[in-house]
Formats: C-alpha cells, structure tokens, sequence
C-alpha cells in the first residue's frame, strides 16, 4: 500500500508565518533605507530567491505589503520601548522609562536607517491613501501613550496643576524626531544627550 506524504495543518501554517516574517524582516529593512515606496513584490522575490506568486500570495498588492511592513516595524518598536516600561505604574515613572526606551530605540535601532515610522511620516505625510491613513494609525498609537502618561502624572500630582499636557507631548515627539534626524543623516552622537536633555525639559514646564 502506498501512502502520500501530507504536511501537517499545523507545520503548514508554521512555514508560511516563517516566509511571512522573512519578507517583512528584509521589507522593513529596505524600507527605513529606502522608503516604503522602495519595497515591491518583485523585487522582495528576487532578493529572497522567492517566485513573485510567492510572495503576492501572502500579500496580494505592494500596498497591502507596505501596510504591514509599517505594522512589523511598530509592533517591533512597541515591543522594544513601551512594553518594558509597562512593569511601571502610569504616570511619571512609565512615561520616564518609555522616553528613556525611545532615546535608546533611535540610538540603536533595530533597521539599517533608523526608525521606518518616522521615514514613513516624511515619506507621506501629505499623501492620501490606504497607506498613510496607517501611518498616521501608528503614530496616534504612540502618542495616545505619551498622552496617557502624561495626564496620568498630572491628576498623580507628580507633575504640577495647570500642566501643559499638549505642548509636553509636542515637545517629547519633538525631541525623536530631531534626535532620528541627527543620527541619520548627520551621524551626530551628542544629539543623544541633547535629545535626553530635551525630553526633561519637557517636564519641567
């Protein structure tokens, strides 16, 4: 009796969320580079060796890929920055370890050119679309954290009565951008104690 050899459901499912993450992994990496306008199907088979039904089929538009490239990177930066500091009640302590986390984050970065949130913000920040309507997504995400701490220490009273919560955050997010900027495209490693010297200052309203 003769048997066919069958994958399993479940080896199946567990290879193709491998292939799913190696294209996103090299995706992300082209893509703080290059932009998200840099990654496509085509060239994402070509660099993994991969057939271009291959990778269409885990993703099926090069707008759905870029979406979910964002979508790897944020989860990624969530896991490095906020997630840490989450063992901190809300508040001042949190919101000092998540800004501590950020500045760490932009310093060492997981991608070859630096945070793909902020690449992507330039990037399309004046575009409409599927695309940047995720982009703005991530961003909100990020800083209805900040928010949050930031009002948690208020009503704490670990930041004074009458705080100004909104120009804080602005000032805080402020402080990434200025700092991805420096050690991007000026390789200025002292913009990492200004940016920490920034985001206290912030707080010190």
């Amino acid at each position: 009796m003769r048997y066919a050899w069958r994958m399993s459901p479940r080896r199946s499912a567990a290879e193709a969320r491998a292939t799913r993450s190696r294209i996103l992994g090299r995706a992300a990496e082209i893509a703080s580079e290059e932009g998200l306008d840099g990654i496509t199907i085509g060239r994402l088979a070509d660099e993994l060796e991969m057939s271009k039904s291959g990778v269409h089929k885990h993703f099926g538009t090069k707008e759905t890929l870029q979406i979910s490239t964002l979508d790897k990177a944020f989860v990624d930066f969530w896991h490095r920055v906020v997630e840490p500091a989450l063992a901190e009640p809300p508040g001042l302590r949190r919101l000092n370890a998540v800004c501590a986390n950020s500045v760490d984050y932009l310093e060492k970065p997981l991608l070859p050119g630096g945070c793909l949130m902020t690449a992507a913000l330039s990037e399309y920040d004046g575009r409409p679309g599927r695309v940047r309507d995720a982009v703005a997504e991530v961003w909100s995400r990020w800083r209805g954290q900040l928010r949050t701490d930031l009002t948690a220490a208020v009503e704490n009273g670990e930041l004074r009565a009458g705080f100004d919560v909104d120009q804080a955050l602005f000032e805080i997010v402020a402080a990434g951008l200025a700092l991805n900027a420096a050690m991007q495209l000026q390789h200025d490693r002292a913009a990492v104690h200004r940016a920490r010297r920034a985001l206290a200052r912030a707080l010190e309203q």
